[in-house]
This record gives structure tokens, sequence and C-alpha cells, in this order.
């Protein structure tokens, strides 16, 4: 096989055909939804069934679906929107491997007065409810772990640490940008009071996303202005992207849990191993994505290893400049070494991942590191915060 192979799924996925086929016919109508008159009514109907089609895959009520631009913006709304509606001190309850959108939010409250705890996590990624427990105090408010990682793909406890926070009275908030369509992410199974999906995740476009709010909780609009989404989100909706989020949604079902995508997972690991048997698997063994495939070859620098793999798309988990390697802060909050994880790959499969696209990307990883100096490690490398292009920082 020769050519271009795609194993960035967690990046970004295509948009699927049967949802570039909803969306077309929403590219000739041009009325506000908020409308009244025919132009109008056509597209709020059109909005009220892809509401449906994704309260259908989460398991709530269709007004507790909240649209916004992304996985991004509905992290950001789930953590100041509570802060903002708090009335008095703000403690909010974190975890060290969390994406950007989830750090960054936390930071900007921080200097706006929240507390900010951030529990750690084992060697494979998880984090132990019981340190959910011993951080909760009085005034926190608002308890936001991951549901699934972006990088290492190691699936929370979300339903035990809901259950904690429940008998507690504390909000529970999970990023599902990564679980959603990939595994159950059915909120009341997961017992969460807030939950971001983002579209691009799932085969519908960049630029839509959405935020579970579970009736009953308070959260200050995000975006002020007119009353779109029942007040909770002003601006006129896209309905574009709108609709084709909720064909992904439609379309999703199936593919939860794919046995087909975690077989061919765990043969690409089982290929690579069997060929590099130095090759380390970071991540849960087990309670992880069906998809995801995070692997370090120590002492060469990922980004030179995915250099030399002749066109496939992967990503790297450290990042290299003026000769200094920077370590992912997941994997570095997980206590690996930066000698392996300087070495990180991630590979994440689609629905249209083959087997013999497997067996290609083992051989030209195995042809890579064939070609590099497997005992030069890059001088310098410090674990240290994720930079742009690694996996520390894409959605």
């Amino acid at each position: 096989m020769t050519g271009s192979i795609y194993l960035d799924f967690n990046a970004s996925t295509p948009v699927a055909p049967e949802v570039a086929a909803a969306m077309a016919p929403i590219l000739e109508r041009f009325g506000n939804p908020t409308s009244d008159h025919w132009a109008g009514l056509a597209l709020r109907t059109a909005i009220v069934q892809a509401r449906g089609q994704v309260a259908h895959l989460l398991g709530c009520d269709p007004e507790e679906v909240v649209f916004t631009s992304g996985g991004t913006e509905a992290n950001n709304w789930a953590l100041k929107g509570v802060f903002y509606a708090t009335d008095g001190p703000c403690h909010i309850i974190t975890s060290g491997v969390e994406h950007p959108a989830i750090v960054e939010p936390c930071r900007f409250l921080q200097r706006l007065g929240a507390r900010v705890t951030i529990v750690g996590v084992d060697g494979t990624g998880m984090v132990d409810p019981e340190d959910i427990r011993r951080a909760i105090g009085p005034d926190t408010r608002l308890i936001s772990i991951m549901h699934a990682n972006n990088e290492v793909g190691t699936i929370q406890p979300i339903a035990e640490i809901s259950r904690i926070a429940r008998a507690r009275g504390v909000l529970m908030h999970t990023d599902a940008a990564q679980s959603v369509g990939k595994i159950d992410a059915s909120v009341d199974a997961l017992g969460v009071d807030l939950l971001s999906v983002a579209g691009h995740k799932l085969y519908a476009p960049i630029g839509i996303g959405g935020l579970f709010v579970r009736a009953g909780a308070t959260l200050e609009p995000f975006v002020h202005g007119a009353g779109h989404e029942r007040g909770r989100r002003a601006g006129t909706e896209n309905v574009l992207e709108i609709v084709g989020l909720g064909a992904a949604c439609a379309l999703a079902e199936p593919w939860i849990d794919s046995a087909e995508i975690r077989r061919l997972r765990d043969e690409l690991w089982d290929r690579i191993h069997n060929r590099l048997p130095h090759a380390v698997l970071n991540g849960h063994p087990t309670k992880r994505l069906p998809n995801t495939l995070n692997v370090s070859i120590p002492g060469i620098a990922g980004s030179e290893i995915l250099a030399r793999m002749e066109g496939v798309a992967a990503s790297t988990g450290s990042a290299c400049h003026s000769g200094a390697v920077t370590l992912s802060p997941v994997l570095g909050a997980m206590g690996v070494s930066p000698e392996v994880g300087m070495g990180a790959l991630r590979f994440s499969l689609g629905r249209s991942t083959t087997k013999p696209e497997i067996a290609e990307v083992a051989e030209r990883l195995g042809r890579a590191v064939a070609q590099l100096d497997a005992g030069q490690l890059v001088r310098g490398g410090t674990p240290g915060a994720g930079v742009d292009g690694t996996v520390g920082s894409d959605r």
C-alpha cells in the first residue's frame, strides 16, 4: 500500500456523507429561525429535529440540549456559567489530565477569585474517586472531569464521581468531546449535570457542539443578547451545522463500543509490539477508548518518528523546539518519564480504517524507527506545558 493514511480521528473526523446530505437543503434556505413566517418556521423545525437527535444519543430531554460553537465553548460555559451563577465563594475540582479547554478557563477563574483543586491521576491516567471525595469542601460548586482522555484514551469513572458529587450537592460536569459517538455517554448512566459535545469528533463539521444542561442546573448565559436557545445562548442559531450535528448523532449509535475498531486498534498494538518489543503502551490497558492507541518509542522524539512515516497522519505527545523536547502535560501528570514520553505517538482510528492500513502503518513505523538512532535522546527534554500541534492541544 502506498499513499496517505489517516489515523488522527481524535483530532478531527471527516464530515460523514449522510451528514453532508442532511445539511445540503439548508444551504437553499435563508430565513431566520426566530421568525414566525414560512421562511423561519422551516429552519426552526430543522433545529427542533436536530435537538431531538442529539438528545436521543445522550438520553436526555431535548430542552436540556443547548447548541454551541464547539466543545471548547461548551467547556468554557460549564465552568464560567457555574462561577458567575454562584453567590459567594466558588471552589472547582478538576484533574491533572484535562484538555486546555478546561485548564485555561480554570486559570482564568482563579484570577477572578475561584479556588481550583487539581487532583492527580495514576500511571494509567485514571482519577481516584476517593481523591475527589477528599477534595470537596463547603464551597465546592463544580467538579469537572473529562469522560475519556483525548491523548491516551483512558476512560474515567464518571458515574462513581457523579454519585459522590450528588451526595454532597455539587454539580458534575464532564468533557465528553472524545467519548460521544465512541462509547456510551448517556447522561443518566453517567449521572452528570453538564456534558460537553464537540461535533467534529463525531463526523459533523468543525464549528458546532453542544452542552447538556440538566433541568434545574443554574448557569449564567455564556453569550448575552436576545433570547435564543431559551435565553441560554444569544445569537441566531447556526442552523446549517446544527442540522449536521443532529444527523451525526443519528448515525452514531451503531458505532458505540465498536468491536471492529477495537480489534483493529489491538492488532495495531500487537504488530508494533512484535516489531518493536521496547515500545510502551500509554494509558489504561482495558478502560480505554476503543479507537485510541498511544505508544512510546523510548529515546526518540515522536516528531522525528512521525516525520519519517511517509504520509501517515497521526499525533505526537511531545514537541521539539530549538533542540528541547516539551512533554505533554497529560503524560507528565501520569508520571511518564521524559525519555519515554518524548517518544509518544497517538494513533486514533475511525470508521473507515482498514486492516491493510493498520499493517502498513506498523510497517512504516518500524522502518522509521530503524532509520533513527534509538539511543540518542534529544537534549534538554523536560516536562512542561502543551505546545500547539501536539495531542495536548487538539480537541
